[in-house]
């Protein structure tokens, strides 16, 4: 529960290590498994599935990055369009980018730095019917400004260690001014970087198609000629590619079955890279459909699950692993297991636990509660999560079914309040607990949480963790801002955390494994050695 973030990142001994004679070769087209059946949009910005990362990342640039060679790490970070990471000014309120020279969008057209003033503030500040889905993360800056063609300048509100972590975020692609001034919906339906890779063609459905961008700004990159990612919403097609060799792999991450089918089948053809996973399935009850509005109801639904028992069985047949709380397990701030013990959800008596659920259930008059559990149509691990939640339930007298949609309609469920129960996630790329739990605050403040309630002391207990610098006060702040989400209301509730595990082909070369599957997706390192 509490390993060191350097603990994170674990590959298996049957990974290859890189030697002296891995010199990277030019050429070539990797092919690789995008595990849904299209992005709800093209538009980083505004999305937060992978799918829509593993279909465009490589197309754009980013502001700045965690190092690639170093994606575990939760403090270091390098410049993409940068030229020098800054040193804060203004008593850690204001930071000072260059911008590179030369830099090209992949029509042609000069990219400066009011392209990237321009995306920043879209993300940070979206204007009216423009989502922004990690708005919530920068209310720490008051602006971004653009005074020269090199310069960038964030001036924030606060100080805040969460505020350079929150910058690297993979989805910050930058975008031309010109178009977003033009239609800030424009980026949804088509795509136009600076990134190393060029738009090829998009078979919604199909594929995503790009080719090797020759005026990259970073001399020698990418390595490939191109990528196909082929979209397959069934895990057995995505394997079968894998073992026929019609895809190398998949970036977001297989089941401990799949892995052992593969490395039988097929021996060191298949090197397996594993780590923790920065990433979480959520159970969120629409606090507008009754009777979800009543605590007792929400409470009794979380007391109902054994994730102590959950857990291990779990972990044979999907890819989660270890118990937690609203915080990735690997992090400081994280809640220890008697911690965690005292949160609904989470006591060692599970007996206990569902006779107060019955009870909290006849109190509400909801004994023998019928709804429905809303659940994305991907293999890993949401059916088997929810097939386990609808069990769980049913040891209290719950009696649940389950709507299964494809990731489009999914999210559009979501956002139209169209459910009565759903499974959600957390995802997050860098770690950055103090934004990471933005997920679990109103919608009013964070636009991709869909519980459909407001809480004005939920709010004030997380700025107070925000503005807070000493490490202590603010564990003890992030324990009463877990408690009160999880349990007092039981806003949300939560499953077992993931474990990321990539099985590939042994020519695919240059890519190192994350505790995020956003991370490391634009390609431009990647090569293969046939």
């Amino acid at each position: 529960m509490t390993r060191p973030i350097a603990a994170m990142l674990a590959v298996l001994a049957i990974a290859l290590p890189a030697t002296a004679e891995d010199t990277p070769k030019s050429g070539g087209t990797l092919t690789y498994m995008i595990p849904a059946d299209a992005p709800p949009s093209l538009d980083g910005h505004r999305e937060t599935t992978f799918a829509t990362v593993h279909s465009a990342a490589p197309f754009y640039s980013v502001l700045i990055r965690v190092d690639p060679n170093n994606p575990a790490s939760t403090t270091d970070f390098v410049c993409d369009l940068c030229t020098a990471m800054p040193k804060p000014t203004d008593d850690g309120k204001t930071y000072t980018f260059k911008i590179r020279s030369g830099v090209k969008f992949h029509d042609g057209s000069p990219l400066t730095a009011a392209d990237v003033a321009a995306s920043w503030n879209a993300i940070i500040h979206p204007p009216e019917g423009v989502t922004s889905a990690r708005e919530s993360y920068f209310v720490m800056v008051d602006k971004v400004e653009a005074p020269d063609p090199s310069t960038v300048i964030f001036r924030l509100k606060f100080a805040t260690n969460a505020f350079m972590p929150a910058l690297a975020d993979p989805f910050a692609w930058i975008y031309k001014k010109e178009i977003l001034d033009k239609d800030p919906h424009w980026y949804e339906k088509n795509i136009l970087g600076s990134g190393p890779f060029k738009f090829a063609g998009l078979e919604i459905g199909q594929s995503m198609k790009g080719v090797r961008n020759p005026d990259y700004y970073i001399e020698g990159l990418p390595y490939l000629d191109g990528f196909t990612g082929i979209y397959a919403e069934k895990q057995a097609v995505r394997v079968e590619a894998i073992r026929a060799d019609r895809a190398a792999m998949e970036f977001r991450g297989m089941p401990p079955a799949s892995r052992d089918q593969l490395v039988k089948e097929l021996g060191d053809k298949i090197p397996v890279q594993e780590s923790d996973w920065n990433c979480v399935n959520l159970v969120t009850p629409n606090h507008k459909k009754k009777p979800f509005d009543d605590v007792r109801v929400r409470r009794a639904l979380t007391l109902a699950i054994d994730n102590w028992r959950g857990a291990p069985a779990l972990a044979k047949i999907a890819n989660v692993h270890t118990v937690g709380g609203i915080v990735f397990p690997g992090s400081p701030l994280a809640a220890t297991k008697e911690e965690l013990q005292a949160i609904a959800g989470f006591w060692p008596d599970i007996d206990k636990s569902r006779a107060e659920a019955k009870r909290l259930l006849k109190e509400a008059g909801a004994e023998g509660l019928k709804f429905e559990l809303m659940n994305r149509n991907v293999d890993q691990p949401y059916k088997y999560v929810a097939t386990w939640l609808i069990d769980e339930w049913s040891k209290i007298g719950l009696h649940v079914t389950q709507r299964v949609l494809p990731t489009g309609p999914f999210f559009e469920g979501l956002r139209n309040d169209n459910f009565d129960v759903t499974i959600d996630f957390n995802c997050q790329a860098v770690v950055n607990p103090l934004l990471d739990v933005g997920k679990f605050l109103p919608h009013s403040v964070y636009t991709e949480n869909y519980g459909n309630y407001d809480d004005q002391k939920e709010i004030d207990l997380y700025q107070q963790m925000l503005h807070e610098t000493d490490f202590t006060k603010q564990r003890a702040l992030m324990r009463e801002f877990e408690k009160y989400v999880l349990d007092n209301e039981a806003h949300m509730f939560m499953t077992p955390w993931w474990y990321r595990i990539i099985p590939y082909r042994s020519y695919v070369k240059g890519w190192k494994i994350s505790p995020s599957h956003y991370l490391n997706q634009d390609l431009a390192t990647v090569w293969l050695d046939k």
